[in-house]
Parts: structure tokens; C-alpha cells; sequence
């Protein structure tokens, strides 16, 4: 009867990740029309621009919107796969691939022993959240090889750290997946593969490609843009007066004007902390379970994405796809946290594109659909961070971090009976 069961469930979940898909599709080949702007532009005329670049054999030089690591162009490039079919609709249906294939390997891996369906129950349900979004840009793809990382890394560290190294230059979030490896052989094994990989994937980009690194220039000139968590303070400004003004830089709408600069350096400062607190917890954590490098690398890019600069909203299915991952494993604690980015997910599409007027005039509901979209991302930040190190930091070390009492006591150890 148990069998029966799964086999339904899993049957039920092929389904509608096959019925949703197929919205999606029909959404950015046009046949459905979804309100706001066109999101598919970025394909067939920003991806199509930089695929006629590359093939003369060199990266976007003269293009500040090129800031992707060196394998993003075989992203770009990747609808020479299907030769067939025009770029942008080669493109879609590579995304669909991938999007595929984190599903299946989702729905294999709780298929096994002391494992469960929840993670591909959550890519099923998340993905579509997002809107066509999803599909018009390369980061499914991205997520695609982080997930396949975290699931091989369970029995395989060298292949978990050669797919790091790999989805580290397709778009640098990925190196995270590295962060949560047990102390001893795994993270030797993993990280040493992932130092090999990468040196070598860099060393052929860098030799066969010109200006294969040009992206880090752009990317360091980047502003604050909109949608990220340091913009509300200039959305709640604006409210009041404020005198700056919203402009197309390097590819997204940013803030201009008094105390931006201010602030795009405290959101790098944040990521700086978030990275120290990253270290701390490795250095304290004795506790290394099956499920703890999914647990680490989903805490790790909630931290990474409420600190960034920039929050664009495909970005939202790099938490999603690393949060599936997390509730493969029955022992995870991140339910919660998960559950949180899903609803986040779907605000970000009232947000982009449903509601993006609102947000670039910033209105009071485009300062609604922010605060609510990040505030919920924050919140599953900490959630998230709190469970990790309560999951993996011995009680001793905890207590040592209690904070001491008014009347001069250190408050109960939390190993205290």
C-alpha cells in the first residue's frame, strides 16, 4: 500500500510540474500574454546580441550588461544544441531541459531510503511561481548544476566539488554549495576538486577567450538596484521627498541620487559580516549530518541574496532550487525558512512584472510588494541561520555565546538540564 502511494504521488507530481510547465512555455512563446513588461527581451535581444559576439571568439567587451563569470557564455551559446529551432525558442526549451532535470533528480533522490518527496514537490510548485521569468533567463540552469552538486556530494565530495567549480563560473553562488562539507576527507576531497576544476576551467577561458575576467570590472561599478533589501530605504524616502530618481544602469534599474553611494557600501559591509558569521559557524559546527551541506548552502545564498546589491527576480530560484535539496532529507530543519522563499517567490511575481510600474514610480504598492517581498526573504534568512547553528554547534559552544544577565549571570547554558 506504502508503494502504491508513492507511485501516486510521484505520479501526481509528474503531473503538474508538466501541466505548469506548459503555461510557462506557452507564456514566453507568447501564445498567453502575462501583464507588465515583455520578459523575454532578454533573450531574444540582449542573450542574441552576446551569442553573436562570442561565436567571433571573444566575450561582450564593449558591453557593461556582460557581468557573467567566463562559463556563462556556454549558456548563451548553448542554443547551438538545438539548430533546429530559432535562438530564443532553442533557449526556452533548454531551460525546460534543466528544469527537467532538477525535478527528476529531485524526485530520485526522495525516492530513496530516508529520504522524502517535499523537495520536488517544491520545485514543482516554486518554479511557476516565478512567472515566465524563470524561463528567459540562464539562472535555472545555473540552479540546475548547484542541486545536482548537493545530491552527488551525499556519496561523491570530488563530484560535488568539480560541479562547484563549474557552476562557480557559470555565476560565482554556486562556490556556496562547498560551504557545509563534514570537517575531515569530504571537504579535502571536495574542495581540493573544486580548487582543480576551477583553476583549470579558468586557466582554458582565460587563454582561449579574450576578456574572459572583463566582467568583474563591471560588476564592481554596479549601483543599488531597486529591488534589493538596501532600496527600501530609498523607497520609504521617496515617500517624503526624497530628490533622487530611478535609472537604466548596466542592465537594471537603479537609484541615483543623495546617500545611494552610502548605502551600496553598507550592503557590501553586510555581506562581509554575513561572510564572517559563514566562518564562524564553520569554525564552531561539530555536527556534520547527511543533510548539512544542503542546510549550509541554503542559509549561505539567503545571506548572499538579502545582502546583495542587486535582487533581480530570477535570482529567486537559486534559494528555491537550494531549498528543494534541503527537504530531500527528512533530518533538515529548514521547512520553515523554505516555505518562507516559496511565498517570497510568489510575491516577486506581483512584483516583476505584474506590479514593476508600481515599484519603478514608487508608489505606496510598489513599496508594499518590497517590503513584503524582502522583508519575507530577511526573515527566512534568519530562520534558516538560527536552525543551522542550533542543528550543527555543540550546546557548549552555544552557551558560551549567551549573553550575560543584568544582574551580572551569565544566562542558562542551553546544555544545562
Amino acid at each position: 500500500m506504502t508503494v502504491r502511494t508513492d507511485a501516486s504521488g510521484r505520479a501526481l507530481s509528474l503531473a503538474v510540474w508538466g501541466l505548469t510547465r506548459t503555461v510557462l512555455l506557452l507564456c514566453v512563446f507568447k501564445v498567453f500574454t502575462v501583464p507588465g513588461p515583455d520578459v523575454t527581451s532578454d533573450v531574444s535581444v540582449i542573450y542574441r546580441g552576446w551569442y553573436e559576439v562570442l561565436r567571433t571568439g571573444t566575450y561582450p567587451l564593449d558591453d557593461v550588461t556582460w557581468q557573467y563569470p567566463p562559463a556563462a557564455a556556454l549558456a548563451v551559446l548553448s542554443p547551438d544544441l538545438l539548430p533546429f529551432l530559432e535562438y530564443a525558442s532553442a533557449f526556452f526549451v533548454l531551460v525546460l531541459l534543466c528544469d527537467a532535470l532538477v525535478f527528476g533528480l529531485l524526485l530520485y533522490a526522495g525516492s530513496r531510503p530516508g529520504m522524502r518527496d517535499a523537495g520536488a514537490w517544491l520545485w514543482v510548485a516554486g518554479v511557476p511561481l516565478l512567472g515566465p521569468t524563470v524561463y528567459a533567463r540562464y539562472d535555472l540552469m545555473v540552479t540546475a548544476v548547484a542541486v545536482a552538486a548537493l545530491l552527488a556530494g551525499v556519496r561523491h565530495p570530488r563530484v560535488l566539488g568539480a560541479l562547484a567549480a563549474f557552476g562557480t563560473l557559470l555565476k560565482v553562488w554556486p562556490v556556496l554549495v562547498l560551504m557545509g562539507t563534514a570537517r575531515g576527507r569530504a571537504t579535502r576531497r571536495s574542495w581540493s576538486a573544486a580548487a582543480v576544476t576551477g583553476a583549470l576551467l579558468a586557466l582554458v577561458a582565460a587563454v582561449t577567450v579574450p576578456g574572459a575576467f572583463a566582467f568583474l570590472t563591471f560588476q564592481r561599478d554596479r549601483g543599488l538596484e531597486i529591488e534589493s533589501l538596501g532600496a527600501l530605504v530609498f523607497h520609504v524616502a521617496r515617500q517624503f521627498g526624497w530628490e533622487g530618481r530611478v535609472e537604466l544602469r548596466y542592465g537594471s534599474m537603479e537609484f541615483a541620487g543623495p546617500h545611494v553611494a552610502l548605502v551600496s557600501t553598507l550592503a557590501l559591509a553586510l555581506s562581509v559580516l554575513a561572510f564572517g558569521w559563514l566562518l564562524v559557524w564553520r569554525l564552531r559546527a561539530r555536527t556534520f549530518a547527511v543533510h548539512t551541506p544542503a542546510d549550509a548552502a541554503f542559509t549561505a545564498v539567503l545571506l548572499f541574496t538579502v545582502t546583495s546589491r542587486v535582487i533581480s527576480p530570477q535570482y529567486m530560484v537559486w534559494p528555491l532550487g537550494v531549498a528543494a535539496v534541503c527537504l530531500v532529507f527528512r533530518g533538515s530543519r529548514m521547512a520553515l525558512p523554505a516555505c518562507l522563499v516559496l511565498v517570497a517567490t510568489a510575491v516577486t511575481l506581483l512584483e516583476f512584472p505584474l506590479g514593476f510600474g508600481h515599484v519603478v514610480a514608487g508608489d505606496a504598492e510598489g513599496l508594499e510588494l518590497m517590503a513584503v517581498r524582502n522583508g519575507l526573504l530577511l526573515a527566512a534568512t534568519l530562520s534558516a541561520g538560527r536552525r543551522l547553528w542550533r542543528d550543527t554547534v555543540p550546546r557548549a559552544e552555544r552557551g558560551r555565546t549567551e549573553r550575560v544577565s543584568p544582574a551580572g549571570r551569565a544566562d542558562t547554558p542551553a546544555s544545562a538540564p
